[in-house]
């Protein structure tokens, strides 16, 4: 018989979130606890949280889920880095940040994410590494409590926290993720609001699209909903912003003349098929689609849960993989060989697709045309080669980029976690930093005389650069002249269900 192994003790003088004090096994004996370890960067730790939500809802008088955050990237060991990654992502169980790796090796934890499972005497019983299967985690669970009722060591009570969501104020826009500008106006992902914000360049709200609340619903304007979109491309002839609702795992569409949102592709389900495959649009279902991008009557998508290229044939509404074999990583080759690395933002200049590889913080090229090779513009290309240095081609480090966009013969890169907007040549590998400091903040001014929090998406249209400075809930605006930045104002919006009458800004905290 194989000898119980009694879980390690967490540490009570770490930093935790969404909890006023620490928390300790000893003091959850006779509930089943489940240690979840994540960075917030992993998109298949991302695809975990809606399993946890479900079952610490399910079991909340018997389960208690603790998320131990140990991070990757460097700018993921910041508390407050954690603390907005927690608030973006709704997260609402305890999580202890796990300095220097400390409870990831006292648990002997390989890879992101991993689940441990602990019994209510305190015994580590499983673990799962990788995305779980919701259906089996539930049997196990419900066995467990089964298990321990049976033996009259389970302890059923209500557990209740302090959430970091409990003392945030609500703002006009909520982790905006992409934006893009168009002669329409300005599309806005209000990722973290499950709606679509599109104003004029002085700052007037067109449209509001989208209730703000999370869902999958098709129709007009004022009835659909969406599930943390990002990226977007516009079809100026025929008036149809495309966007990837990204935690519906879908395409849509919206169509500016009629003011309604239809469905284009995927099931609402994500597709756990990482092989290269193909199927009529809404037959087919997608893993978490982040960015996308229109060529001709073809719209190719950047699929950042499955580490590939995507296309869309948008006379015929059939879909495929365009490029990358499903394996995360960064090989160049043909279409067919090459890999991806959670790839985030995609730009073009109709000769080439350019990718913000997140993951391996590089910035790749694929071919649109003959001999079609995926190739490696800058950074290092791999998982663990990031940091910030300028220069050129592999000796380049970035830190998860997550947006990208093609302006006269360059390419503006979203230096995500390096707060950074850099500049790259995608002819010559050259990369240069050009705006922001590369501190966290909300600074205006010239050039590196800024600051930004995560930016994640950019736009060009004639002299002006739009950012979505995501962890800062504001868009900035760059005068390419001058490289002057400002934030843009926009008096008429405010979140969803807390407009005041004559205060559109006002500051409110969540419930």
């Amino acid at each position: 018989m194989t000898p119980r192994v009694r879980s390690p003790e967490l540490p009570q003088d770490y930093t935790w979130l969404n909890t006023e004090h620490p928390l300790s096994l000893k003091q959850l004996r006779g509930r089943v606890v489940i240690l979840d370890f994540w960075t917030y960067c992993c998109i298949n730790c991302l695809h975990v949280l809606p399993t946890l939500k479900y079952l610490e809802h399910k079991y909340k008088d018997s389960l208690t889920v603790i998320g131990v955050h140990s991070a990757k990237f460097d700018n993921e060991q910041e508390t407050e880095n954690i603390r907005q990654a927690i608030l973006r992502y709704n997260i609402e169980h305890p999580v202890l940040v796990d300095k220097g790796f400390r409870v990831w090796q006292e648990y002997a934890v390989r890879a992101w994410p991993t689940l441990m499972i602990i019994d209510p005497e305190g015994y580590v019983i499983d673990y799962i590494a990788g995305e779980a299967n919701c259906d089996d985690l539930d049997q196990l669970i419900a066995e467990l409590i089964q298990k321990h009722q049976d033996k009259g060591t389970i302890n059923f009570q209500q557990f209740s926290l302090t959430l970091e969501k409990q003392r945030q104020p609500i703002t006009p826009l909520a982790f905006p993720g992409k934006v893009l500008a168009t002669p329409a106006g300005l599309f806005i992902a209000d990722s973290g609001h499950h709606r679509l914000v599109l104003s004029n360049f002085d700052g007037e709200i067109l449209h509001l699209i989208g209730t703000g609340k999370s869902g999958l619903t098709d129709g007009a304007f004022d009835e659909a909903q969406f599930s943390a979109p990002q990226g977007m491309t516009f079809d100026i002839e025929n008036q149809i912003l495309y966007l990837a609702d990204t935690e519906n795992h879908t395409l849509r569409q919206v169509d500016l003349k009629l003011q309604v949102v239809e469905t284009i592709a995927g099931t609402g389900k994500q597709s756990h098929n990482i092989y290269p495959h193909s199927g009529a649009g809404l037959e087919t279902a997608l893993n978490s689609p982040w960015d996308l991008v229109k060529v001709g009557n073809t719209l190719f998508i950047a699929m950042a849960g499955s580490h590939q290229i995507w296309q869309m044939d948008l006379n015929t509404r059939m879909i495929s993989t365009y490029a990358g074999t499903g394996a995360e990583g960064c090989f160049d080759s043909s279409l067919t060989e090459s890999a991806f690395a959670q790839p985030s933002g995609i730009t073009t200049d109709g000769q080439e697709l350019f990718i913000a590889d997140s993951e391996i913080s590089s910035i790749r090229g694929v071919g649109l045309i003959k001999p079609y090779q995926v190739r490696t513009i800058c950074g290092s290309g791999d998982l663990f080669g990031f940091g910030d240095v300028d220069g050129q081609g592999e000796d380049v480090r970035l830190q998860h980029c997550l947006g990208i966009e093609y302006a006269n013969n360059f390419l503006w890169v979203a230096d995500t976690y390096n707060h950074k907007i850099k500049l790259v040549s995608p002819s010559t590998g050259n990369c240069q930093t050009i705006l922001g400091d590369g501190y966290a903040g909300l600074q205006n001014g010239q050039g590196k005389n800024t600051r930004f929090f995560e930016p994640s998406g950019l736009s060009v249209m004639n002299s002006h650069l739009y950012i979505a400075d995501t962890n800062n809930h504001v868009i900035r605006q760059v005068d390419l002249n001058t490289l002057e930045v400002t934030t843009v104002e926009f008096p008429g919006l405010c979140a969803p269900d807390v407009c005041i009458p004559g205060n559109a800004h006002s500051e409110t905290h969540r419930p």
